[in-house]
């Protein structure tokens, strides 16, 4: 079934053409990312020429000081901005852009953050068709992505648990903790292994990031927190990391599946006990209150017993002990009854006559 509904989402998403909604994404925004760097670049280009002339033409002002200090911030307010805004201050190659933040590789790799829900917020539309547009794929993008990213979970669940049961040998703890719950570790550590791997990729990718700042953003994507302080910029990998956000998401999805269907066979466990044992444990907290009768209780165990004794339970582990414990107290009160002193009434009456 988790198969079947993977291939039926999936194509919703083959039809969405991650490549093509990119293209429209680039289309829609490179203009205005153009048309805002050259305006970034005018100015601190004016801002720089100003200080300069001011500096060569005014040697002999009175106020020299106070000019150049006025000029100089409004030079170093302009580097700000345009550094800010994505410039690299490098006045010999005429402030040139570092990357194009709207190539098709950013456009895919944004567009993914959109369906996935992460939005680092690096990079962002700001044209008002971008923005329309943005919803509108967002709002159909976003369940579908999700669907299938739960329906590879509940897949790689599935598996794990498959692998789990075909172990050769299993811990020890494993008695102690249950199977589901030993599937849902063995997940986690494999969790973690994959983030690792992905900090050691981001080494070779990003010059300036330690293997800890690739663990945090793979640990901050994975669970879809995406604060956006560290982003990787190489765009030549960003097809390689949307693919690995899309499978690490899975991997975190199938921690989820796991814990669910514990918690799923717990809860089974309790409803399956809980009807017969609170009925039984109610009316020997009554009957104990106005003096134990024998009779009355082994027919309200008789009652309750052809629920614990159905076809779907009788082989179960948990009613057998069931049984065996209600046996004890039903042996246990019939010897209490049957070894009860008797009590021999005396009344004396006076009388004045």
């Amino acid at each position: 079934m988790a198969i079947s509904g993977s291939y039926h989402h999936a194509q919703p998403m083959d039809e969405l053409r991650p490549l093509a909604m990119a293209d429209i994404f680039r289309h829609l925004e490179r203009p205005a990312e153009v048309e805002r760097l050259s305006h970034l670049k005018d100015i601190v280009k004016t801002h720089r020429e100003r200080f300069l002339h001011t500096i060569l033409n005014n040697t002999e002002v009175h106020n020299l000081d106070e000019l150049l200090s006025f000029e100089l911030a409004k030079y170093e307010a302009a580097v700000q901005q345009a550094a800010e805004g994505g410039l690299l201050i490098v006045a010999d190659k005429d402030f040139p852009e570092p990357y194009e933040r709207w190539s098709i590789l950013q456009a895919v790799f944004f567009s993914s953050t959109v369906l996935t829900t992460i939005g680092y917020g690096n990079i962002v539309p700001v044209t008002t068709g971008g923005r329309v547009f943005c919803i509108c794929f967002a709002l159909i993008g976003i369940p579908f992505t999700l669907t299938v990213i739960a329906d590879w979970g509940r897949l790689f669940a599935t598996a794990v648990s498959v692998f789990g049961k075909h172990m050769p040998t299993k811990p020890k703890f494993t008695n102690f903790i249950g199977k589901t719950w030993f599937y849902a570790i063995l997940a986690v550590g494999f969790l973690g292994v994959y983030l690792a791997a992905g900090a050691g990729l981001l080494l070779l990718w990003e010059d300036d990031w330690t293997f800890f700042d690739g663990f945090y953003f793979c640990f901050i994507t994975m669970t879809t927190i995406g604060f956006g302080d560290l982003v990787p910029k190489k765009p030549n990998y960003m097809l390689l990391c949307t693919l690995y956000i899309l499978i690490g998401l899975a991997l975190t999805s199938t921690i989820i599946e796991l814990v669910r269907r514990q918690y799923a066979t717990s809860w089974a466990k309790l409803q399956e006990l809980s009807g017969p044992m609170a009925e039984t444990l109610r009316r020997l907290g009554e009957t104990a209150g106005t003096g134990l009768d024998y009779t009355a209780l082994q027919k309200v165990l008789t009652v309750s017993m052809p629920k614990w004794n159905s076809k779907k339970n009788e082989h179960s582990p948990d009613i057998a002990a069931l049984e065996a414990i209600t046996n004890a107290i039903l042996k246990e009160v019939k010897e209490a009854q049957n070894n009860k002193p008797k009590v021999l009434q005396i009344v004396i009456y006076e009388s004045s006559v």
